[in-house]
């Protein structure tokens, strides 16, 4: 199988890192935006942007895709009841992307606190005051809470106990670029579980 190219390795966190490292400075706003797909109860799909934060390539079955959220919020909870998402990462600058399916772990420890500390000081406030997914009366209450968890939490807040990170340690990978006449090159990566050894195959466009 002609894996060569842009396609080319044996680990596809580390095929992953290099498309997204070249997407960087081509494309004009959030190179990281995933669309994020969950199930309800019901099966119910949802899907909404996020941002990717983290692509973990450190050895080929240890790797995973990490974005941050509130646990409370509807993703959040319906990955807490599945224990699995996917999402799809598209870059019109470079007429690629890459889906994603798997199982779906949080990360909660130092890691997520240090992503945590990074953000501005109206973004970790702001952590605290959005219940996510709720319903909100207005504008004005949410930056009231705004200004009741400044005084509260003070300059430096901690992570909130209910706000982290979701690593997706993925069952499949699939990376596909445009091709002409439509005839797209896709490979998918699969396995049965995140301890088992990578299939790779072509796929017809």
């Amino acid at each position: 199988m002609d894996r060569s190219g842009i396609f080319a390795g044996d680990n596809p966190f580390a095929i992953a890192q290099a498309w997204m490292t070249e997407a960087e400075p081509l494309e004009p706003n959030d190179p990281n935006a995933i669309a994020l797909a969950t199930v309800d109860a019901g099966g119910l799909p949802n899907a909404r942007m996020v941002l990717l934060k983290e692509i973990e390539t450190a050895g080929i079955g240890g790797g995973g895709f990490v974005f941050y959220t509130n646990y409370t919020s509807k993703k959040g909870r319906e990955i807490e009841a599945s224990g699995k998402a996917a999402f799809v990462l598209h870059w019109k600058s470079l007429r690629r992307q890459i889906r994603v399916r798997g199982i779906t772990e949080r990360e909660e420890g130092p890691q997520a606190d240090a992503y945590y500390s990074s953000r501005s000081l109206k973004s970790r406030l702001g952590a605290w005051a959005s219940k996510q997914s709720e319903p909100l009366s207005s504008r004005e209450a949410l930056m009231a809470e705004v200004a009741k968890v400044t005084l509260a939490q003070g300059p430096m807040p901690k992570r909130p106990p209910f706000w982290g990170g979701i690593r997706i340690r993925p069952l499949e990978i699939e990376f596909w670029a445009d091709g002409t006449f439509r005839l797209h090159d896709r490979f998918r990566w699969s396995r049965k579980n995140i301890d088992a050894n990578w299939t790779v195959e072509r796929l017809n466009p």
